[in-house]
This record gives C-alpha cells, structure tokens and sequence, in this order.
C-alpha cells in the first residue's frame, strides 16, 4: 500500500463510516481501484479495520464532553451507591426507563454497555467469516445495501419518533444493539443498521444517529484494535506508515461526516440515503448480471 491508496481509502472511510450508505461496500470497490495488496481478502479486511480507527478517534473528540459526563456520572453514581451514601443521590425523573439511582448520565453509560452486547458476542463467534473472502462478495453486498434501505425505508414510515436520548430504556438499547449485529454483514452499513433500530424502537433521528455513534465506540475499537494487533503479520511492513496517515485522514473526514448527519437529520428524513442505496444495489446487480464486474477479486 502507497500514500495515495491510503487516503483514498481514508477518504471513503471517513465518509461512509457515518452516512448510512455502507463504509464496506464503498471501500470494497475502493480497495479494487487502487488494488491494494493485489486484492488479499484478508490484508484488506485488516487495513479496514485499522483505518476505522481513525473514526473512532473522530468519534471521542466529537463526543469528548458527552463521553467525560458518562464517565464520571458511572464513577459517581456506583461509588455513591456502594459506599452507602445516599445522600449524593439526588436522581428524579426516571420515566420508568432507569433506577432512581442513576443520573441520566450514568445510565446512558449502562445502555451502551448492554447494547455492546450483542455484537461482541456475535464478532467473537462469527470471526472468522467476518475476515472470510465471502465479505466482499458483490452479490451479497448489493442485496444487503437494498434490503437494508428498504428495512430503514419502512423504519421511517412505522416509527413513532418520540423519544430522545432522555427516554432511552433497555429495551431500546437492545434494539439498537441487535440491529448493530447486522453490521457485521457487508453492505448493512452500522450506522445505518442502528439508526433503523432506533427508528422501530421509537427514537427520534437526532437522539438514534447520536446513540448509533456513541454505541459504535466499543465495536469498532475492539475490532480496530484486535485487528492492529494481527496485522503485524498479515501486512507488510512497509503499510504502516502509509496506513496511519490513511487513518489520520479517515478521523478529520469522519469528524466532518458526524457533524453533518446530525445537522441533516434535524431537519430531514433518511430518505435521501435510502435512495441511494437502492440506486447503488440495484446497478451492482446489474453490472453483476452482466458480468461487467466480478462477485470478487478472484474470479
């Protein structure tokens, strides 16, 4: 991998990362055009999940004020309640969504942890196809890119959008959790998956897209950093240079990517993404079907 593979990888990243139009069907076609790694699966799998790194990194600073109040309220509100102070506890207004105990703060601290769950579970058991060739089968891709768009399509249409970050229980946090298992298939898109679930779990577009990102945190670090570690022997050595400034590049166009999406979807629908990725199915299909292009890199 050179400098310009790199950023354009970084690029595609960083944009698609957020943007519910899938980050794996896009940077699949682009590891294709600049041919990184002669198209190794695997090799590109772990570039993959390195330069999301970089949109992990953009997520903290994004959310680095949301991330310290979680962090201390949990620190806070389980000390309090361990050291018998209930004094310090001064917590109303629950709505019947979380213990009197917990400030709003240390709660949202709990969702994410159990809507963690679910993909941690189905990451660990699922690993090895996850990294298979079988992910960057364009069939697959395209299907999931039109299914998915049609499940937010309908998301969008049944969902009742009236709660905010505020009213966020542990059935929601499960929904989303659940729905974030999908992004474990090519082409489902993560944030796309997640901001469908919170749709169907009642969540209004702003407070789905920012619990989506504040959920993706442990996820994609987890994957970041597990595959950081094997990719001292899977990649060259001479990648990494170029990888961590594909990485870098990756942050600063995700952090652009985040600000925009929440501005977008406070004054619009999904509808736009959705669009778009039926349009996008639809001629990889085609192309498919025509044999213009290749299921994968090796046929």
């Amino acid at each position: 991998m050179n400098y310009i593979q790199a950023i354009i990888l970084g690029i595609v990243q960083g944009l698609t990362e957020f943007i519910p139009i899938s980050s794996t069907a896009h940077l699949v076609f682009a590891s294709r055009w600049t041919n990184i790694y002669n198209g190794d699966p695997q090799q590109i799998t772990a570039t993959m999940a390195i330069i999301q790194l970089g949109t992990v990194a953009a997520v903290l600073v994004y959310f680095a004020s949301d991330i310290l109040s979680i962090t201390g309220a949990f620190l806070r509100d389980h000390w309090n309640l361990l050291s018998r102070n209930r004094r310090s506890i001064h917590h109303s207004g629950t709505q019947g969504v979380r213990p009197i105990w917990l400030s709003p703060e240390a709660w949202l601290g709990w969702l994410i942890i159990i809507g963690s769950i679910p993909i941690g579970v189905a990451g660990f058991w699922f690993k090895d196809v996850i990294e298979g060739p079988n992910t960057k089968n364009l069939w697959f891709i395209a299907v999931m890119l039109i299914v998915i768009a049609l499940l937010l399509a309908l998301a969008e249409a049944v969902g009742k959008q009236r709660k905010d970050v505020r009213h966020l229980g542990v059935w929601e946090a499960l929904v989303v959790g659940f729905s974030q298992v999908l992004a474990l298939m090519p082409g489902a898109s993560r944030s796309g998956s997640t901001i469908m679930g919170g749709l169907f779990a009642g969540i209004n577009r702003e407070a789905a897209a920012r619990f989506s990102f504040l959920l993706s945190i442990p996820a994609i670090t987890a994957a970041g950093l597990l595959q950081l570690r094997e990719a001292w022997d899977i990649l060259p050595d001479d990648s990494f240079m170029p990888l961590l400034v594909g990485t870098i590049v990756a942050g600063i166009v995700g952090y652009i990517s985040i600000w925009f999406l929440l501005a977008f979807l406070k004054k619009n629908s999904t509808m736009i993404f959705i669009i778009y990725r039926v349009v996008l199915g639809i001629i990889i299909l085609i192309l498919l079907w025509q044999g213009v292009i290749s299921p994968t890199v090796n046929v």
